[in-house]
């Protein structure tokens, strides 16, 4: 790809109505894009199912919920959840009676761990361990919601997996230095990547944010074929990150947070969207704006980018309530700190050599710099304290902002998707927003 394909204009077709089915492919945790496609999907009246990962005894074995867990995560859905476990990733898994990758990564030390080397061919075994396990539990998933699904239903297939790093200790000394270290403390992520562990964490991360996917075009086949043949539409949504055009210099500009660990997952994620759509499969990747959500949070500097969207929000004529949502952000400032204040702060942070060094779509995903560290973590720091508390900043506002257009944008697109990958930049997430409160 040589360029991003921005969704430049806020769709309106719907073809999903009331007795229609959307499927929540990955489950619903904290606060996440998911909540916005969820709300649109109970807005026009449609059913929804959900899945579970399951969740893991002390002894790592993996297991169904149990009814109480079940009762909780399908109140938190609001809809019926299929209880068979979707762990994604092989990073438990091994043939019986054989270390399982993460047990392997649990003997390296912040001493040795870039010198230390895997049995590749042990890691081989344990990753198809993984897959049988996954697609095993894909397969009785869809035959429980073949059964759940009438004659002539359309289908809204929602994929939101990601994700794929081992729980080991020595993963998360390295991450505060990957993603949150500055001077002596920095660590080029390419140190990371080059080694034995950021290898494995590559390989998990293809499987859990892009083979899933896969998995579950293949898996739903038998549902679709049968839909199709009686009248319904299925279609299918993930969840994408590619960068994000934003406001410089009043123009939009493809820009990027770095260095994003699971880009050559996303790319790949994107590539079976593509190759799902020549088979005639309506498949969608939405790459979606940075926003701090639960697991963003250790990306120090990925919510810089989300401070243009004010900018935004007035370009395209937001009037009125665009001017409420910068009363709303000055409101969590420091009295003696001003928004206009902030954003310059972003101007300049954005006008820098270094991140000018960084908006290269062609380099993606590149690795961070000392220099790249020190701008971004800095400017981050420095933005922060302007704050009246860390529990209430403009951020959580913008990322609510960015949900909340997402939702319809994402909804109403996948009637009608324009293609397999499409990007969901400031200007129609502005425009979205305006339309829905102007």
């Amino acid at each position: 790809m040589l360029a991003p394909i921005p969704l430049r204009d806020v769709p309106h077709t719907n073809i999903f109505r009331k007795g229609d089915v959307f499927v929540l492919f990955g489950e619903l945790f904290g606060r996440g894009y998911a909540n916005g496609l969820i709300n649109e999907a109970r807005k026009a009246g449609m059913t929804i199912i959900g899945v579970t990962v399951g969740r893991r005894d002390d002894d790592n074995v993996l297991r169904a919920l149990t009814p109480e867990e079940l009762s909780a995560a399908e109140a938190n859905l609001g809809g019926r959840i299929i209880n068979v476990p979707l762990m994604a990733g092989f990073e438990l898994d091994a043939p019986a009676g054989t270390p399982t990758p993460t047990s392997m990564v649990a003997e390296m030390t912040l001493k040795t761990w870039q010198d230390d080397k895997l049995d590749w061919a042990h890691i081989e075994q344990c990753r198809e361990v993984g897959i049988k396990r996954f697609k095993d539990s894909v397969a009785q998933t869809m035959a429980q919601l073949d059964s759940m699904i009438p004659n002539g239903s359309n289908v809204f297939f929602a994929h939101t997996m990601a994700g794929g790093i081992p729980k080991a200790k020595v993963f998360l000394a390295i991450a505060n230095r990957v993603y949150k270290g500055r001077g002596e403390r920095f660590l080029s992520s390419s140190a990371l990547l080059e080694s034995d562990l950021g290898k494995l964490i590559l390989m998990n991360f293809d499987e859990v944010t892009a083979n899933t996917f896969q998995h579950l075009i293949d898996g739903s086949a038998t549902i679709r074929a049968r839909l199709e043949k009686t009248g319904g539409q299925v279609r299918y949504s993930a969840y994408g990150y590619h960068g994000t055009e934003i406001l410089i210099d009043d123009q939009y500009q493809w820009q990027t947070y770095t260095s994003y660990t699971q880009g050559k997952a996303k790319m790949k994620l994107e590539h079976i969207a593509e190759a799902a759509w020549q088979r005639g499969i309506k498949a969608t990747v939405y790459n979606c704006p940075e926003i701090r959500t639960n697991s963003s949070d250790i990306f120090v500097g990925v919510e810089l980018s989300l401070f243009p969207l004010l900018n935004a929000l007035k370009k395209e004529n937001g009037g009125a309530w665009a001017e409420s949502q910068w009363q709303a952000c000055r409101a969590v400032l420091q009295p003696e700190f001003t928004l206009e204040g902030l954003l310059h702060k972003i101007d300049v942070y954005n006008a820098s050599d270094v991140m000018k060094s960084f908006r290269n779509f062609a380099a993606w995903p590149m690795p961070n710099t000392a220099a790249l560290a020190d701008v971004m973590i800095g400017t981050s720091e420095e933005i922060t304290k302007m704050h009246t508390s860390r529990e209430a900043l403009v951020t959580d506002i913008l990322s609510a902002l960015v949900l909340e257009g997402t939702g319809p944008l994402m909804f109403y697109e996948t009637s009608n998707p324009a293609g397999p990958v499409l990007w969901l930049s400031h200007d129609v997430i502005a425009k979205q927003l305006n339309q829905l409160h102007n």
